[in-house]
């Protein structure tokens, strides 16, 4: 059974830093495409971050670029997100997902998803 596991979020000032876990079972991360998304209230999800198995290099959405690294670690069997000089903005749930096979153009399309964890909150105080 595949499952998701996010953890690390919490409350940290502007500036800070947090670095999001997601611990996964039932599936090797590297033979998986893994995105990471947020949602905050009263808004859409969002993609933010992807890697997808056959290519290590990441892929990230403009408003986080520069600032979030997504990672992974098969022998821990974790997905990772570090969020660098965070920013109120930056305030959301935040979401791991993984599916065995996501086309490039798809990659920020919830949808395209098939497992996910169960979000970890951040909240970014200005």
């Amino acid at each position: 059974e595949v499952q998701l596991q996010a953890s690390g979020g919490g409350l940290v000032q502007a500036g800070g830093s947090l670095r999001l876990s997601c611990l996964v079972s039932g599936f090797a991360v590297n033979d998986y495409d893994i995105g990471w998304f947020r949602q905050a209230p009263g808004k859409e999800r969002e993609w933010i971050a992807g890697i997808k198995a056959t290519n290590s290099n990441p892929f990230y959405s403009d408003s986080v670029k520069g600032r979030f690294t997504i990672s992974r670690d098969n022998t821990k069997s974790t997905l990772y997100l570090q969020m660098n000089s965070l920013q109120p903005e930056d305030t959301a749930d935040y979401y791991c997902a993984a599916s065995l096979s996501v086309i490039h153009s798809n990659l920020g399309v919830p949808s395209a998803y098939d497992y996910w964890g169960q979000g970890t909150q951040v909240t970014v105080s200005s």
